[in-house]
């Protein structure tokens, strides 16, 4: 699933910093177990913050992985996905791989652009005609935008997923595509592959 070759070694060093601390953090909090008198709360909850802050670096990292073999334009998609979660607009992108994807949804406005973060942003600004549907994205050219996915008929137990999201699943399950998802409701985000959803959470650019 990831390209080996990438080298993000500050991303890497600053999360093996990060694992090291919370390490050293869980191993005084074991040894003040058997303090009655210790108030261990205050601690776990710094420990949440710090694997909340690895995760972010996590994912930073792991998606640049994805991504860099595909588009030097790597950094301007996760600079956009940060800002379009921070704003909850919704977003689909699709990052075209070994793939040919045209057959495999339904075409929408040609673009034909560079990719910049602000071009993509302004593409999912509310009520604007190309917010709805997804932004084909192949390697340094942003090649459509309103694009229709085919939807997954995959359920998530009681979860109910929304249509982006679907849509998501249903692209990846036909196809090596990595689809980028930014939820309306929440602003939480998403990378799809291989027809499994992970979550994503981007550190500030």
């Amino acid at each position: 699933m990831l390209n080996h070759d990438c080298n993000f070694t500050p991303l890497k060093n600053k999360l093996k910093e990060q694992l090291t601390d919370i390490t050293r953090q869980l191993q005084h909090i074991i040894l003040n177990l058997d303090q009655d008198s210790s108030c261990l709360l205050g601690e776990l909850d710094h420990v949440r913050t710090k694997f909340l802050e690895a995760e972010s670096i996590s994912s930073t990292y792991y998606l640049n992985c994805f991504l860099f073999p595909f588009t030097s334009k790597y950094q301007e998609i996760a600079k956009s996905i940060y800002h379009l979660s921070q704003k909850k607009r919704g977003a689909l992108i699709v990052i075209q791989r070994e793939d040919g994807l045209d057959s495999l949804m339904t075409p929408g406005i040609p673009l034909s652009a560079e990719i910049t973060s602000p071009l993509l942003e302004s593409i999912f600004v509310p009520d604007s005609p190309l917010h709805d549907g997804a932004v084909l994205v192949r390697k340094e050219m942003i090649i459509s935008a309103a694009n229709v996915l085919p939807l997954t008929a995959k359920t998530y137990g009681d979860r109910k997923l929304g249509t982006r999201h679907r849509a998501a699943i249903g692209l990846s399950e036909i196809s090596d595509a990595l689809v980028l998802v930014v939820s309306e409701e929440t602003g939480k985000t998403s990378f799809c592959m291989e027809g499994t959803l992970y979550p994503l959470s981007i550190s500030s650019p």
